[in-house]
């Protein structure tokens, strides 16, 4: 089976929708280091869905509370930084996915399942999480730091180049 590559004007777009999710993460988690008092706790105690019980347990244990408010600031703020610069670009877009994973299975927007802080819009199964992970399953799948990003660069060093044999 022939590979396929995507044309230059996609991987543009692609890079494009990269460095946008990117600069998401990175404002968000950046948004959350620098709140005086910011924590998950919230969130996730008005978890609705399937996996309420997880979430709502997260919350009520200050332990894992404090290692989950951690993980999300500095894990945002890094995968996005990563996206942004095209550095080790499928690495960050699966931490991206796991995030965005999380926060759609916190509260879901299922019938029956309604997250009681009003939101922006009105989401029937399809939210701005699902949106972002959807594109990041893109971004995985291209590679799209070794088109435009620090993961040639990094690409360049790893993979040897076989040297022609002088005749």
């Amino acid at each position: 089976m022939a590979e396929t590559r995507a044309s230059r004007w996609a991987m543009v777009g692609i890079t494009v929708m990269r460095v946008l999710v990117g600069w998401h993460f990175l404002y968000e988690g950046l948004a959350k280091l620098t709140a005086d008092s910011w924590s998950a706790a919230g969130f996730m105690k008005q978890s609705r869905g399937p996996f309420a019980g997880f979430f709502r347990w997260l919350a009520s244990d200050p332990t894992m509370l404090s290692y989950s408010d951690t993980i999300t600031m500095w894990g945002l703020t890094i995968v996005g930084a990563c996206l942004i610069l095209g550095l080790f670009t499928r690495l960050a877009s699966l931490g991206g996915i796991g995030f965005l994973m999380l926060f759609y299975l916190c509260n879901p927007p299922f019938i029956g399942y309604f997250y009681t802080i009003p939101s922006e819009g009105s989401y029937l199964i399809v939210n701005k999480n699902l949106v972002e992970l959807a594109a990041l399953v893109v971004v995985f799948a291209t590679g799209s730091g070794t088109f435009a990003g620090l993961d040639r660069i990094v690409h360049g060093l790893w993979v040897r180049k076989p040297r022609l044999a002088r005749a």
